[in-house]
């Protein structure tokens, strides 16, 4: 009854979620949709932590996307031996390149008063699930092997029955819970999407992997005197 949940009911609460909640957001509250911290884009932390995430996350989402919509060429690429090595080894690199910048962005927020001043408690909650999935994703590269390969007859054939309405969890529900976690965590943050800083890539365009840093200066105009 939990998969059932889980791998049929939830998804859609979540697309759901995300698509009321947020455009409501959007129509009551339009200037929360940003970063909300440009400020700091001059720090050094920032630019350390700020550039292997995005470009990190990005390029393992599009992998995970090509994977869902050309499924039977990823099966021919990956169905060598030695591409798979090869696709492996990559991927393990750049999520682990993306969890450095991560803890990086974690440490500075953490570590500066002026930033802990404007992190809510969601902003937590999105930053831990983050290095969850993150981690959880390393894990499963690491002790999880070959999951560019099964994937293709397991979490790609769910997504696919969501897609088309006929929901099929018996495709994922017989695998380990860090798995199971791990492949809803797409879902989950659909519905975190709307109530956090996360939003802000919602935002057209989106200028925020090539734009160059900002430095906001802020102004105080000193007082009169007597």
């Amino acid at each position: 009854m939990l998969d059932f949940f889980l791998f049929s009911v939830f998804p859609y609460i979540a697309v759901t979620l995300a698509l009321v909640v947020g455009i409501y957001r959007y129509r009551v509250q339009k200037f929360s949709y940003s970063s909300l911290s440009t400020q700091f884009f001059e720090k050094r932390k920032l630019f350390w932590g700020s550039i292997p995430w995005h470009y990190g996350i990005v390029i393992i989402l599009l992998a995970h996307l090509f994977i869902i919509v050309f499924t039977e060429p990823w099966k021919t690429l990956v169905g060598k031996t030695s591409r798979l090595y090869a696709v492996e080894i990559i991927g393990l690199s750049i999520a682990i390149w993306a969890l450095t910048g991560l803890l990086i962005l974690i440490y500075r927020r953490l570590s500066d008063s002026r930033l802990r001043a404007v992190t809510s408690p969601m902003d937590i909650v999105l930053l831990l699930f983050l290095l969850w999935q993150t981690g959880s994703g390393i894990y499963i590269a690491l002790f999880q092997g070959w999951g560019a390969q099964w994937i293709t007859a397991t979490a790609v054939p769910w997504i696919h029955s969501l897609l088309v309405l006929e929901p099929k969890p018996e495709y994922v529900s017989t695998f380990p819970w860090v798995l199971k976690i791990h492949m809803l965590g797409g879902f989950i943050l659909l519905a975190l999407f709307p109530f956090t800083r996360l939003v802000h890539v919602a935002s057209f365009p989106l200028p925020y992997l090539w734009r160059r840093p900002q430095v906001v200066r802020w102004y105080k105009k000193a007082g009169r005197t007597p």
